[in-house]
């Protein structure tokens, strides 16, 4: 595999790219050299977060007609697609929500590429559509049995993708539609610089929660289920820090442009940490002792997800760099103090 910046000047469209890992994904994409065009309707997204390098249409990445029309005037040769509805609670209360912006956007995204021949498309999947795995580390042929709306409709788009790719290979085996879904675990963290970081509103990870804790934009923080069969009680997640994530973003784009098959991958760092764990890392990065309660477990919370994570390092040559809990702890309090507007 050649380096990031091998394949510059190629124009790429990231959807989305107003949001907390379209921005990263996008600054790092300018950095090494791409042409990026980003589409955001700013539901969740911010015009602050869109590099200035970048060309900004404001629009609705399942709008197949403008998706169509960017793709044939910028001569998009690629779609990285993170523009999706993410809360997983409120996907319980309106699937509908979620279908119709999930995966039927993503079905009208997807029909814009065939249309106008882009032979590469990235997708910012799930591990949500594991739903309850028994086992871990979760490999990527761990069976998918997502257990809401939202782990369903990511699912359903990668179906769709692979089905669209599997019909192109079947008519034509020269230079047919490609893609990689990343299956993100936990994603948290900021920009070492401080420029981007989480900022949507209805985030409600655990990093960001116990760091607003800390900077007093919540009274308190819920442990949900101190009783599982983990060391401490608490549920281990695989966490992984945003900027790394949009690095594997930027492989997984090198390596279609390269010729590379379509692929799903798991995106982690392969170990986890307890819920305590991390509430006692946020207390001492943020030195505030902020509340935390212990309240019952949630239906579906499984006591452990972790990934199984040699694929994507055997495919790329991805070497993460933040992958210990502190740095992404520290970057995400100091990306909350010092930024009112990200609640």
């Amino acid at each position: 595999m050649n380096t990031l910046n091998i394949l510059t000047r190629r124009n790429v469209l990231v959807t989305g790219g107003a949001g907390y890992i379209g921005s990263h994904t996008s600054r790092q994409l300018v950095n090494a050299g791409y042409n990026v065009v980003v589409v955001d309707n700013f539901y969740s997204g911010n015009r602050w977060a869109v590099p200035a390098q970048a060309h900004l249409v404001e629009g609705n990445a399942g709008d197949f007609e403008l998706m169509s029309k960017v793709m044939l005037e910028h001569k998009i040769e690629a779609v990285i697609h993170f523009a999706g509805h993410i809360v997983v609670s409120e996907s319980m209360t309106d699937p509908l929500k979620y279908y119709g912006n999930n995966t039927s956007g993503s079905r009208n995204l997807i029909a814009a590429c065939l249309r106008t021949e882009v032979k590469h498309f990235i997708f910012s999947s799930s591990a949500a559509v594991y739903g309850v795995p028994g086992d871990n580390p979760i490999l990527e042929t761990t069976p998918v049995s997502p257990i809401n709306p939202y782990g369903r409709s990511k699912l359903m788009t990668e179906w769709m993708l692979e089905d669209a790719a599997n019909s192109l290979v079947a008519s034509s085996k020269k230079d047919a539609f490609r893609y990689v879904a990343l299956r993100y675990f936990n994603v948290a963290g900021a920009s070492l610089d401080g420029a981007l970081g989480e900022a949507t509103p209805e985030a409600t990870h655990l990093i960001h929660v116990a760091c607003q804790a800390a900077c007093g934009k919540r009274k308190k923080v819920a442990i949900y289920g101190t009783d599982y069969p983990t060391p401490d009680g608490t549920c281990i997640r695989d966490y992984i820090h945003v900027e790394d994530l949009a690095t594997a973003h930027l492989l997984a784009l090198a390596y279609l442009l390269e010729g590379g098959s379509s692929e799903t991958l798991n995106c982690g760092y392969g170990y986890g940490f307890s819920v305590k764990e991390v509430l006692e890392t946020v207390r001492r990065v943020s030195r505030v002792d902020f509340e935390i309660v212990s309240a019952g477990c949630r239906e579906g919370d499984p006591p452990a997800l972790i990934a199984n994570t040699e694929k994507i390092r055997k495919l790329f040559p991805w070497k993460p760099i933040y992958q210990d809990l502190e740095t992404i702890c520290t970057t995400a309090f100091l990306w909350e103090k010092n930024h009112p507007h990200a609640n």
